[in-house]
């Protein structure tokens, strides 16, 4: 599959018009007889509003990017819903029916683009992204993972098994983006990264694979210091697919690596992810293999994310700063993978 066709699955190369809030709030209103003032989200490839009620109650409506497939929408929904089913715990967000039972619907905006349109409930607390966390909190992220990939391993969906740029088993698909790094320092790093997961993928190939999340970032983790559980509300399934345990584990790596790892380089960057691991440990099992490469794929996700937003970048530079916040950090965070031999990488988190 070429890069286009990578890069363009998902919505991500679709260029649309925005709905704006006003709008929203009518549209809730009229489909879901929900009334209240909408507040826009910055968001990637969707319009996503927080519903926000008189009496109090917060909703969030999403309305899909004109190019997403139906099919797409409905197994991101079916996903929750399977959640919900399996360990009703885990706090993903329930979807709300409009008043003829259906769980997603067609709308047209009011710029006469067709598209797909979703209520679903709120998760109060505070994104990860935007607070602290202690060695004990993050476990609690680890073992919400952990259950998620239980609650999904019998989950299945026609939609499963698209193609995503960001899903890191596709990304060899990405090298053509290599020619369009200007830096010549970035694209040596990035070049250098991208022949360290070639070598690796006949045995990434092998490893088990199932429906996950693909996407455990901070911002999409929300927390609530004062309680217990302090996991709150794991939101955003766009990047769901069906891919290896172990991807869906090093992108939750990835982001408790030092944001200033270049500035203030450090000897362990998975200080704060084994913390996350150690969680995910106590309730599911990783093989030895798994954990061997669990360090490749976090790097790997690394240069994923690199050659994505600069390439995006030149797509959509009126949404610059949305698409590359969380960039800068990488090159020193591949600085740390590169500056160790193979070897050494595949040992960090080895018992």
């Amino acid at each position: 599959m070429s890069v286009l066709d990578v890069s363009s699955e998902g919505g991500l190369a679709a260029a649309y018009i925005s709905m704006e809030p006003n709008e929203a709030s009518s549209l809730a209103a009229e489909v879901y007889g929900i009334r209240g003032t909408a507040t826009k989200f910055a968001t990637e490839k969707d319009d996503t509003f927080r519903i926000n009620v008189d009496d109090g109650r917060k909703f969030i409506l999403k309305v899909a990017n004109p190019s997403e497939d139906e099919s797409e929408i409905d197994f991101q929904v079916a996903m929750m819903v399977h959640i919900e089913d399996r360990d009703p715990e885990v706090p993903v967000p329930r979807v709300i029916a409009d008043g003829q039972g259906r769980l997603h619907r067609y709308i047209e905006d009011q710029a006469g683009q067709r598209r797909i349109a979703r209520l679903m409930t709120y998760a109060e607390g505070t994104p990860l992204d935007s607070t602290g966390s202690n060695a004990q909190e993050r476990e609690k992220v680890g073992e919400i993972l952990a259950r998620m990939r239980y609650a999904l391993e019998d989950f299945t969906h026609p939609g499963e098994s698209r193609v995503l740029a960001w899903d890191v088993q596709h990304l060899l698909n990405l090298a053509p983006l290599l020619e369009g790094v200007e830096n010549p320092e970035q694209r040596r790093q990035l070049e250098q990264g991208m022949g360290r997961y070639e070598a690796l993928a006949p045995q990434i190939a092998k490893l088990r694979r199932q429906v996950l999340h693909n996407d455990f970032s901070k911002s999409n983790i929300v927390v609530d210091h004062e309680l217990s559980e302090f996991v709150t509300g794991i939101i955003d399934f766009g990047d769901s697919v069906r891919t290896a345990v172990a991807i869906d584990v090093s992108t939750a790596l990835l982001n408790q690596l030092p944001r200033d790892a270049r500035e203030n380089p450090v000897d362990d960057v998975f200080a704060h992810g084994r913390d996350v691991l150690r969680g995910y440990l106590s309730i599911a099992e990783l093989t030895e293999q798994e954990l061997l490469l669990i360090p490749h794929l976090t790097m790997s996700r690394v240069v994923a994310r690199a050659l994505i937003t600069l390439w995006r970048v030149k797509q959509f530079p009126e949404n610059a700063a949305y698409i590359m916040r969380n960039t800068e950090q990488g090159w020193g965070q591949l600085d740390w993978f590169l500056s160790r031999t193979v070897d050494e990488v595949s040992a960090t988190l080895l018992p």
